[in-house]
């Protein structure tokens, strides 16, 4: 077991070691700004990684407070799944109610790596590629429909 720093000294390597990964890679280095992530330019949907204790996940989280305004969203971006999941067809998850750690319940669309570990470094070279790799493809699907799914109402 970790103690809490322990832990949190392992998480922020883990995260360097990341960025260190991507500035390496020759489809990333060159970007300035490598990931969307909390910038998606609609409120209330980010693109995330979530690496764990038993998988790392890249997913696109709709987490709006409002239930329905939430389930609004989920339902317009059903009827653009098939430009949301191109090159990574029957990879992602859609999940309607995900309900995190927290308790918070959001919806969302994600691909996951499973049998890896954060806390097991000999995983990360493995967690790294896939995220990259996925997260790439992911924000640039989700970039390329943004304009098709924003609508003035959901935005709050």
């Amino acid at each position: 077991m970790y103690t809490r720093e322990e832990k949190k000294a392992l998480v922020r390597e883990f995260w360097k070691s990341f960025d260190e990964y991507c500035n390496r890679d020759p489809l990333l280095a060159w970007r300035k700004k490598k990931w969307v992530l909390h910038h998606t330019g609609m409120n209330n949907i980010d693109l995330k990684f979530e690496p764990g204790r038993k998988s790392t996940k890249v997913i696109l989280e709709l987490n709006h407070k409002d239930e329905d305004r939430r389930l609004e969203m989920y339902e317009r971006l059903t009827h653009f799944k098939p430009v949301l999941e191109q090159q990574l067809e029957d990879e992602l998850i859609w999940s309607l109610v995900y309900t995190r750690s927290s308790g918070e319940v959001v919806s969302r669309i994600y691909t996951e790596l499973t049998g890896v570990d954060i806390h097991r470094k000999p995983d990360w070279s493995r967690m790294f590629a896939f995220m990259a790799e996925k997260m790439d493809i992911l924000q640039q699907n989700f970039l390329d429909l943004s304009d098709f799914i924003k609508d003035e109402n959901y935005e709050e």
